[in-house]
């Protein structure tokens, strides 16, 4: 099952409005074929995307423009917004720009309007291996890939040392979750080690259940987080809630960010693009932070897993001159160590592209971490992060997460037990069997 019964794509909107043309003159604007290379490109394209993304992008066009006979606009909306009109666009067949920023976890759902344009015309081998591995697997359906990675989001458990330091804190020695339960207890009682929040258990159980291997999703689509990763990671997560150590802020929330300003949530495990949003959002703390590798669930264990990551998508809908251009654009932008790694030096944003590990900047201390240099860390972990398959249904996992999590985290439900409800609720809304 794909979970089509619970939303609409463009095929079915085409279907049901009964024009029997419709599809054929959405072939005609998309063009679906098309190759790159020698054939003609537009000589201007539009590309969406947000935030630092669209600050990157706007790096990029530049340089393009000055060493190409080309020009890429680019358009930044705010994120969620951007999300929805561009997908809207694609279930229409109308209005999409050439180029637009896709997250990994929005692929399976993006894909499935069969509004995105095959780019494995253009995807030389050469190419594709260059790229973290871990990226490919939600960017592909039946042999055909529909977008070429840009960053990922490697985690790392960023701290405040200065208040750590205050207590006696020391994250130095540690490796697994329980050696940093047992340091976080040397706080005092206004001081939370971590924050647990409720609007996003499924964000914190994700990131550490990809951590030890597991998948949502088998390969024939059942459901597959109903297993012993799973609830080791449930139960990991009411550990460190039943050790008094934790907070529960919304994540992103103002008050969220205070607490980080003021101390009292003293840590977080985030993507490598946390950096830029500290650094940004609370910039009174330059050299306050440092950043280590997560905690294992075991010594010697994994300390390699992923938070957030994004890629550059072509809409079929667009002439194949535009598409030519954008797919130029998009290799110039991408799969370039030179343009990568300006993007990380600018705006911190870590790229998929193996390449670009090479280069200093990986190795230069930051500021913000008091003079660490971090990338080498995030670059050491990037290619041991395992893949993770998303589908059209990731967002049911996530209700059923969040929903059966607040119940264990409030002593209503054993850990094992809240797996067991989330699975059976995510089978129950999707029609998809329980492996």
């Amino acid at each position: 099952m794909t979970g089509d019964r619970h939303g609409t794509n463009r095929r079915n909107v085409l279907k049901s409005a009964g024009v029997a043309g419709a599809a054929a003159l959405a072939g005609c604007i998309g063009g679906g074929g098309g190759s790159g290379g020698k054939q003609k490109k537009a000589d201007s394209i539009t590309a969406w995307s947000w935030d630092v993304a669209a600050k990157s992008l706007e790096i990029t066009a530049k340089s393009y423009q000055k060493n190409r006979d080309g020009t890429v606009n680019v358009k930044q909306i705010g994120r969620s917004d951007m999300k929805d009109k561009y997908k809207s666009k694609l279930l229409a067949g109308a209005g999409a720009p050439a180029v637009a920023t896709m997250e990994s976890v929005d692929a399976a759902a993006w894909v499935d309007t069969n509004g995105l344009r095959d780019v494995s015309q253009w995807l030389k081998k050469d190419v594709r291996k260059k790229f973290v591995s871990g990226k490919w697997g939600p960017l592909s359906k039946d042999g055909k890939t529909y977008a070429l990675p840009w960053d990922i989001g490697p985690v790392g458990t960023f701290y405040r040392k200065d208040v750590l330091d205050e207590h006696d804190v020391n994250l130095d020695g540690v490796e697994t979750w329980e050696q940093f339960i047992e340091e976080g207890k040397k706080l005092p009682d206004d001081v939370a080690m971590v924050n647990i929040p409720s609007n996003d258990y499924d964000g914190l159980w994700r990131m550490q259940y990809r951590q030890l291997g597991g998948q949502p999703f088998a390969k024939d689509g059942k459901i597959a987080f109903n297993n012993d990763k799973s609830v080791r990671v449930a139960r990991n997560l009411k550990r460190l809630r039943d050790a008094g150590i934790t907070d529960n802020k919304a994540s992103w929330s103002s008050a969220w960010f205070s607490a980080f300003k003021n101390g009292s949530i003293a840590s977080l495990s985030a993507g490598a693009w946390m950096e830029g949003t500290l650094k940004s959002e609370l910039p009174d703390t330059s050299g306050k932070w440092r950043v280590m590798k997560p905690p294992a669930f075991e010594k010697g264990g994994s300390r390699a897993t992923n938070w957030g990551g994004s890629n550059l998508v072509i809409a079929d809908q667009v002439s194949d001159a535009k598409a030519n251009r954008a797919w130029d654009y998009m290799k110039y932008s991408l799969a370039s160590k030179k343009r990568q790694v300006k993007m990380y030096r600018e705006y911190g944003i870590f790229p998929a592209y193996k390449p670009a590990y090479e280069s200093d900047a990986f190795d230069a201390g930051h500021e913000f971490l008091g003079g660490q240099s971090a990338g080498r860390m995030f670059a050491n972990l990037a290619p041991n992060i395992k893949p993770y398959r998303y589908t059209t249904d990731t967002p049911e996992v996530t209700k059923a997460i969040n929903t059966h999590f607040k119940s264990m985290m409030g002593g209503k439900l054993s850990p094992k037990k809240a797996v067991e409800k989330a699975a059976k609720q995510v089978a129950d809304r999707t029609d998809r069997e329980i492996a």
